[in-house]
């Protein structure tokens, strides 16, 4: 059975008026499934009592979730509830590296920060792990250091994973492995590491059997030698495995890719309108593999804009229920890791059949679009077509064209050359109208690492946003909102692409800051004053600082079936269409489409539609994690042999403790902790995002520029230390634009809407991340 259907059938189930509380193995046999179906049950259960969808109580029952939300300081009570029931809430457990750790109810919504985090001291714990989904029992008559309540862990719910990795080394007459980061302060003990001939140094990966407390050791055994460290390749694998990415797609899954192969004879079936002559180009990295999409524009007697945007027919390829399906929905996305592609279809789909190639029939959804000379959207035309792409551009070549397009004439076809140039007018105008509704676009400067053939770090390039991109990107996003807004008008439930406004009191707090820095603006609970804000800043020291407070202040953008819009893009409606290749959620749609076209009526399970969103967002996250950790490791790696070396940095991040700084050409990020701040005594100003110091002139703020050395690299822990050895070029804060002094108490189509991330490990401030995919 599919998970998402069983997830679908659980909730019908457990939020029905007459339920009563019933265990995992109950809630199966009342739903009449057999024997083998009660693990699978009890799965689901934990999965959705992870998304906050349901909850377990104090003896397992299983639970729909309180409305109420979790105490916070300002929500004190005086006396403890009557029932152990009330005391209890199930949470995301982060262990500190001092032993104590904090626990986020399920719930919480992340522009909340860490307000409603529950304190767990260290011989409260039990042997819970950083990510593990607990119960915890609060003592509401028992204050948190820093406020809030503390409470202690009675049940680990959900293990985040049983699989770690390491560096295996002996000590004692006993076989050890040291985990990678910062999760395990003590190494593990593991079992005969003869079993897989693990040799002091490997990289290995390893089974918990049982997990470290307060009262024991952690045990494990090995189940995988990686190579030694800092061999070729074995960051990469480590990571893989770190991550638990699928690596090699199941057999059943190839045969169906190639049976698709054979299958496909490139006719033209009579439901597809026949495009094969139509001018019609693609744009993409140099590098690229795949191609999605591709663009034809023409000029209506009317004098209206016709942009066909032209996307991978991949439905066509990828039947729902079948192994191809399973393989997609549990890999959801593509993974791009620096050095590989871990690609959501088998090569024969994602680089050959559904791959938009040059010269070749190839089957596509097409969305035509017409448009106004001034950009409005006037008529939408949704059909399956075949087309042949003419020619294959990368962004390098467009740049190159719109610099020169004289020199250009003799190198391309008349049909080409002239629609290059009316896409350029046409994007142009789309962009501009846009902005005008409100869409935000930051500043952050992208720096991509380049590596060599081993795998190694060999220097870095900045990723510019060119013109090329945005022509792209603009006709992306049309056709995005088009097809979101055409599924709306049908009054069918889809799975949307949602970035939720800004918490008012993160955008009051981003307010607060901006006129710190001496900027006059109304409050920037109006997008338009945001805009207003990114463009008096443009060009300015203050340009980074004002950018990463505004990244800080979004929330994520996820995928869900609630008609919500998209913040960062001013789109009241939106979705994910033109990436079916390398996104579920784009395939998705275009069954959707499927169905409406071949008049059958589509499923409408808002259930299910919740928890194919949830994992979604979940995969991706975890794809965009895993390529940040990669990078983190290859940049160590390169730094290890280069301690003492200097370069230009900008801080992203302050707290109490110290802030964080990442090269501005080289994208290592570091900690320069407040004690390597020998030229003064500083605190930290949480409203300004400012370490401050008592002498004049002293601050380092949220974005400023500073000149850095490399002091302590350690690979395994993944932890760079850096010290500052001067200012940048445009210097700090000045002194007039920090706050007043207070006593210190000893806390492609771009999706530019990314969420703030935390630093594993003890250091827990929030940091920005680079700009992710809309």
């Amino acid at each position: 059975m599919e998970s998402s259907s069983l997830e679908a059938q659980v909730l019908e189930f457990v939020l029905a008026p007459n339920y009563q509380p019933v265990k995992p193995r109950v809630i199966a046999k009342k739903l009449g499934l057999p024997e083998d179906q009660k693990d699978a049950v009890r799965k689901t259960v934990k999965r959705l009592v992870k998304a906050g969808k349901l909850q377990f109580s104090p003896n397992h029952m299983v639970r729909a979730p309180r409305q109420a939300s979790p105490p916070t300081a300002s929500k004190q009570t005086s006396k403890a509830p009557k029932t152990t029931e009330q005391n209890q809430i199930t949470g995301r457990f982060r262990r500190a590296q001092a032993g104590y750790g904090f626990v986020r109810p399920v719930g919480t919504p992340k522009s909340q920060g860490n307000d409603n985090d529950i304190f767990i001291p260290e011989n409260r714990t039990g042997d819970a792990v950083t990510g593990d989904l607990v119960a915890v029992e609060i003592n509401y008559r028992k204050r948190a250091p820093r406020g809030g309540f503390e409470g202690k862990i009675v049940e680990v719910v959900e293990r985040e994973t049983h699989q770690f990795v390491g560096t295996y080394f002996e000590a004692a007459g006993q076989a050890m492995v040291q985990v990678d980061g910062s999760i395990f302060a003590q190494p593990i003990r593991v079992g005969d590491p003869g079993a897989k001939n693990a040799r002091p140094d490997d990289k290995v990966v390893f089974e918990m059997v049982r997990f470290p407390s307060p009262w024991h050791a952690g045990e494990g055994v090995i189940t995988e030698v990686l190579g030694s460290r800092g061999d070729p390749g074995v960051d990469t694998l480590t990571i893989i495995r770190e991550f638990e990415l699928p690596e090699h797609f199941a057999e059943d899954t190839l045969a169906a890719a190639r049976q698709q192969a054979d299958q496909f004879d490139e006719s033209i079936p009579a439901d597809r309108l026949d495009l094969t002559g139509d001018t019609i180009i693609t744009i993409d990295p140099v590098d690229a593999r795949d191609f999605d999409d591709a663009i034809s524009l023409t000029r209506l007697e009317n004098g209206h804009w016709r942009l066909g945007v032209h996307i991978a027919d991949v439905a066509h390829f990828v039947p729902a229920k079948t192994p191809l399906d399973r393989e997609a929905h549990n890999r959801a996305t593509s993974v791009y890791l620096p050095d590989r592609v871990i690609p959501m279809l088998p090569e024969i789909i994602s680089n050959s059949l559904a791959s938009l190639q040059p010269d070749r029939v190839r089957y596509a959804k097409t969305a035509f679009i017409e448009f106004t000379d001034e950009g409005v959207r006037v008529a939408v035309d949704l059909r399956r077509t075949a087309i042949k792409s003419c020619r294959r551009f990368t962004y390098e070549e467009v740049d190159e064209y719109l610099a020169d397009r004289e020199a250009w004439k003799a190198r391309l076809e008349p049909a080409v050359h002239t629609l290059l140039g009316r896409m350029h007018e046409l994007a142009m105008t789309l962009r501009r109208r846009r902005i005008q509704r409100g869409a935000l676009e930051l500043t952050l400067g992208e720096i991509k690492i380049d590596l060599d053939r081993d795998g190694k770090v060999a220097g870095a390039h900045q990723v510019v946003n060119t013109e090329s991109h945005q022509v792209i990107e603009e006709f992306m996003l049309a056709a995005n909102d088009a097809v979101a807004e055409h599924l709306r008008d049908q009054s069918l439930l889809f799975l949307r692409r949602i970035h939720e406004a800004p918490d008012p009191r993160k955008l009051q707090e981003l307010t607060d800051f901006v006129k710190e820095l001496g900027f006059q603006t109304e409050s920037l609970e109006s997008r338009f004053e945001i805009q207003k804000i990114l463009k008096e800043v443009a060009g300015k020291p203050e340009e980074r600082a004002v950018n990463y407070a505004i990244l800080r202040s979004m929330q994520q953008a996820v995928y869900a079936p609630a008609d919500e819009g998209h913040y960062a893009l001013a789109s009241d409606c939106y979705c994910h269409f033109t990436s079916p290749i390398r996104r579920y959620p784009d395939l998705l749609v275009h069954r959707l489409l499927d169905a409406l076209w071949d008049q059958k009526k589509p499923v409408q399970d808002l259930a299910e539609l919740v928890a194919l969103g949830d994992h979604c967002s979940q995969r991706e996250r975890r794809a965009e994690a895993a390529e940040r950790e990669l990078t983190k490791i290859k940049l160590l790696h390169y730094l290890e042999e280069r301690v003492g070396m200097e370069m230009d940095a900008v801080v992203t991040g302050v707290a109490q403790f110290g802030m964080f700084a990442q090269g501005i050409e080289l994208p290592a990020e570091g900690l320069i902790h407040v004690t390597s701040l020998a030229d003064d005594y500083y605190r930290f100003e949480r409203a300004s995002h400012a370490l401050v110091g008592y002498r004049q002139g002293n601050a380092y703020r949220l974005g400023d520029k500073i000149r850095v050395a490399v002091a302590r690299v350690d690979v395994d822990r993944r932890e760079l230390d850096l010290r500052v050895v001067g200012r940048g070029k445009r210097g700090a804060t000045p002194r007039a634009a920090l706050p007043p002094r207070r006593d210190a108490k000893p806390r492609r189509d771009g999706d530019k809407s990314p969420a703030p991330v935390k630093r594993k490990g003890a250091a827990k401030t929030p940091r920005p991340k680079k700009q992710g995919r809309r």
